[in-house]
């Protein structure tokens, strides 16, 4: 039982690590395929918090996304392996929350270079861009 908790620990520290740089990479490409929108916005006048909100809401709408569809596998899956869970049950509430919580906020660490990224972008090296 301890060699089954420890390898389901060490595959999910594994499974949120590679969550996280898929997320940084898709963030990476997304930005650096809008670089010349985000120049053409910055050279109409956008500030850079506002191209960070931008950015931003992008990122959380991916969030949810994910949060959503993970929330709905883990409750099939617990049902699955409900004999072997100890001392919580498959559908609790605080697991669940918990999960979700770390999860954002992995995600929107992983969202940070992007972002700053996105607010660097001087405006005329983005309308030579391509």
């Amino acid at each position: 039982e301890r060699l089954l908790s420890l390898l389901t620990g060490t595959f999910a520290g594994l499974a949120t690590l590679l969550a996280a740089i898929g997320l940084y990479g898709v963030l990476a490409f997304n930005v650096a395929r809008r670089t010349r929108e985000i120049g053409i916005r910055m050279a109409l006048g956008a500030s850079a918090p506002q191209v960070r909100r931008l950015v931003v809401r992008e990122v959380l709408a991916i969030i949810a996304l994910g949060i959503a569809a993970g929330l709905g596998a883990a409750w099939f899956a617990g049902r699955l392996i409900e004999s072997v869970l100890f001392q919580t049950k498959p559908a609790d509430p605080w697991v669940y929350l918990s999960a979700a919580a770390v999860l954002g906020v992995i995600a929107l660490v992983a969202a940070y270079v992007p972002v700053r990224r996105a607010t660097a972008v001087d405006p005329m090296i983005a309308l030579r861009y391509e």
